[in-house]
């Protein structure tokens, strides 16, 4: 673990390992989990409600003044105007945690004045702990993370998230994806996004995008990349991204070759740039029928 841990960030520590355990009990036996459908393809269960109350309770208890933004209850716990706001997704990853597949985590993140100050992200499944403060880098464990050093995109592994809701841009998602699976080594769909953005932050990959994104997927992990050297901003490559519902994560080097790339898919992008990506839809992404398949 980092040296001369910040004691706001110790709290945090404490917060998501009681989650995380909670977690790994259920995951033992995860047929006998109770799952509702908040919407189509978006799960919430009573582990992700059991794991949320023991960090709230944990934060509250030693930051009573504090508030708190949290995936399943909102802003109803915690002080309604503090300055300090605790940023909470008790399981990222639940669709895949219903599933038995590993790749799941617990973000946690504290916001003073709107600016992310503090970050933890927990894998319960591997008790990987990735941590940042601001200004005193970032870990895993106790190994300083740093970026990767990979400048050329066709060396680079990328991770994204595939759009799984109604009224997601499907297309959109097929011809970003048409524009940057050519030009990397691989594109990866692990799942849950704070650990994709923990792994940008250990140079496990190169670089991530993906939309559709709420604040307490990303608070965390956008963190733990900007304490190891990298970059996050929406598509357009602005820093102000937390609220826009698009991220892309990178080393610098890569950063700067992706938002040209992904610039014109963003909702920040010019009328020109929209209606350009409009015609190539039209035009190249027809999905192939049983008569034209290659299989």
């Amino acid at each position: 673990m980092s040296p001369n841990l910040h004691p706001m960030l110790n709290v945090a520590v404490k917060a998501a390992r009681a989650a995380g355990a909670i977690i790994n009990r259920a995951a033992l036996d995860v047929e006998a989990v109770r799952i509702s459908q908040k919407e189509v393809n978006d799960f919430v269960t009573e582990v992700d409600q059991a794991s949320e109350q023991a960090i709230i309770d944990t934060l509250l208890t030693a930051y009573p003044g504090h508030g708190i933004l949290a995936e399943e209850s909102g802003s109803q716990h915690g002080a309604k105007d503090s300055e300090f706001v605790w940023i909470i997704d008790p399981l990222d990853g639940t669709t895949n945690f219903i599933h038995g597949f590993p790749v799941y985590c617990v973000s946690i993140a504290l916001s003073v004045r709107g600016k992310v100050e503090q970050a933890v992200v927990y894998d319960p499944t591997r008790n990987d702990l990735f941590s940042a403060t601001k200004g005193r880098g970032a870990y895993m464990n106790d190994r300083r993370l740093r970026v990767s050093k990979r400048a050329r995109l066709a060396d680079c592994l990328l991770s994204t998230g595939f759009p799984f809701r109604k009224g997601d841009n499907f297309k959109n998602y097929l011809a970003m994806m048409a524009d940057v699976m050519p030009r990397t080594a691989g594109l990866r769909r692990p799942g849950a996004a704070a650990l994709d953005l923990a792994y940008v932050a250990a140079g496990f990959t190169d670089g991530f995008f993906e939309t559709g994104l709420a604040p307490w997927d990303v608070a965390a992990g956008s963190l733990l990349v900007q304490e190891a050297g990298g970059l996050v901003g929406n598509f357009t490559g602005e820093a102000d991204f937390l609220d826009h519902k698009e991220c892309l994560a990178a080393n610098p080097r890569v950063y700067a070759q992706m938002v040209p790339l992904l610039g014109k898919y963003s909702k920040f992008a010019t009328a020109g740039e929209k209606a350009a990506v409009r015609q190539a839809n039209a035009t190249t992404l027809s999905l192939p029928t049983p008569d034209d398949s290659p299989f």
